[in-house]
């Protein structure tokens, strides 16, 4: 059975569930934030095939690795948003309606990852995985060393995340606020988890993801700096304080 892309099926059906039912909550739920949503599958599947023929440098690449690349199809998602929306002359920002939706939907589609990829780099903790020795471009598996469940890492992140969203949506009033702080608390878990997982290191024992992100997350980290010093976050520090009657 092709698990890797039932998960991801499962992910985007998630994801499609929970956008249109915070759209609706929003008022949102329009054809403008459905051309959005075109935008963003029509740009991820770009993204994602693009990314894996950068890696290789192979036509073939283009269908046959594309679809594995997740930091590809987001970033080709949110390109497509954009393309869109300006396509249509749509100026509501749209990120606080994706950024539930996309970490409920990668928390799906991972679990597919961690069934038929390579879990992570070997490891000596109690929790280290074994895999199969089919599995594709993973010498530890040969060998039957355990290794870092990372997907289970990035499961356990992304379900987190989505809870931390649901909580936060009421607190921040901002537009697109929701969605930076997303992005940017995703942008380090995946710089770091990369230590774990077994991607090749190309330059200074860092991996092509982790040199891909590392411009993202300098822009990232003056943003918030930014929405800090103008206020924007501290609703989500405050407590609320229950009236007596």
């Amino acid at each position: 059975m092709p698990l890797h892309e039932i998960f991801v099926g499962l992910g985007v059906a998630a994801a499609a569930v929970v956008f249109v039912r915070e759209a609706r909550r929003r008022g949102a739920l329009n054809e403008q934030s459905l051309v959005a949503v075109a935008g963003a599958l029509v740009g991820g599947a770009i993204g994602m095939r693009l990314a894996g023929w950068l890696e290789t440098l192979q036509l073939e690449s283009l269908w046959l690795y594309g679809s594995r690349s997740i930091l590809g199809g987001l970033t080709g998602a949110y390109v497509g948003v954009l393309v869109a929306k300006r396509i249509i002359g749509y100026r509501e920002r749209t990120g606080d309606l994706f950024a539930p939706a996309v970490a409920l939907g990668m928390a799906v589609g991972r679990i597919g990852c961690h069934l038929t990829e390579a879990p992570g780099r070997p490891t000596d903790l109690p929790w280290g995985v074994h895999a199969p020795p089919t599995t594709p471009e993973c010498p530890a598996c040969l060998t039957g060393q355990a290794m870092h469940p990372s997907f289970v890492y990035e499961i356990i992140f992304q379900l987190a995340a989505f809870a931390a969203l649901i909580w936060a949506r009421e607190r921040l009033t901002r537009p697109g606020e929701l969605f930076t702080l997303y992005v940017a608390a995703y942008a380090a878990f995946r710089f770091l988890v990369e230590f774990t997982r077994a991607n090749e290191t190309v330059w200074l024992d860092l991996t092509r993801p982790q040199w891909f992100l590392i411009p993202g997350l300098l822009l990232l980290a003056v943003r918030l700096a930014y929405g800090w010093r103008r206020g924007y976050y501290i609703p989500l520090f405050k407590r609320e304080r229950k009236v007596m009657t």
